[in-house]
């Protein structure tokens, strides 16, 4: 199982390598949902993660994490304490802190020119996230570290990059294609296949073959009938006519030889 997990982590991290730039030490933005889930499954996020990713990291956190951490509480202290050992970046929200999640969205922005990967447990901000291309988004289940698989944002940008076309590009020959009156591919209804009937020649019945009684055994030559078979009723003798029969065979037998 171990062998399939990092095989399948390494795929995910060659994806981000050769389409969108990332390089080690990678930089790893923690956020305190994600200390506190390791906290409470045991989870060492200093040694686990860069095992897991097979590679250096910068772990770093933010000001607006922190205080949004040290806001929670006491239910969260532990997870604080964790988020206070990692480096602090430099968000640009000094003095006026907001979100964590709106915090890490800044720092993303439309590109995330500074390959960042984001650790978090907030489905929110990972669903928002999946729609920036070249985002690796990182979380746990129970125990085990997660490396999410590439987004459909992503998929797209890597496939209209292959093309040489950019996604305001392709809206532009779109637009263009509706303007002269070609159809768009996307626009093109697909066509609903019928439900056909039962082939009628596998509905037919099965014709008896019936072979010459003439004809030799190597070339017999076989003839199709329609007509129904006629089963053969087999006539019973009983038994004391069966021996009345041969008693009196024997006899005759016996006299002839006398004679």
């Amino acid at each position: 199982m171990k062998i399939k997990r990092y095989k399948k982590v390494n795929r995910r991290l060659n994806f981000y390598n050769n389409n969108f730039g990332f390089r080690q030490p990678y930089q790893l933005l923690i956020d305190g949902t994600f200390c506190l889930a390791a906290l409470n499954n045991q989870v060492n996020i200093a040694d686990n993660i860069p095992a897991y990713l097979q590679g250096e990291l910068k772990l770093l956190t933010t000001q607006c994490a922190l205080i949004e951490a040290e806001q929670l509480g006491p239910k969260v202290s532990g997870a604080l304490v964790i988020l206070k050992q990692y480096s602090l970046h430099k968000c640009g929200h000094e003095g006026k802190p907001v979100p964590a999640s709106k915090c890490f969205q800044s720092m993303i922005g439309a590109t995330n020119e500074k390959h960042y990967i984001v650790a978090t447990q907030d489905r929110d901000l990972q669903q928002k996230l999946r729609t920036i291309p070249g985002v690796p988004l990182l979380f746990l289940v129970s125990k085990a570290p997660m490396l999410d698989q590439p987004s459909q944002a992503s998929k797209n940008y890597v496939q209209s990059k292959q093309c040489g076309i950019t996604d305001e590009e392709k809206q532009k020959i779109d637009k263009m294609k509706m303007d002269v009156g070609i159809p768009v591919e996307s626009n093109i209804p697909k066509k609903k296949r019928k439900k056909k009937g039962p082939n009628p020649l596998s509905c037919l019945k099965k014709k008896k073959e019936v072979v010459k009684p003439n004809s030799s055994v190597g070339n017999s030559s076989k003839v199709v009938s329609n007509k129904p078979h006629k089963n053969r009723k087999r006539v019973r003798i009983p038994k004391h006519v069966h021996e009345a029969i041969f008693n009196s065979v024997s006899k005759i037998a016996n006299e002839n030889k006398i004679s």
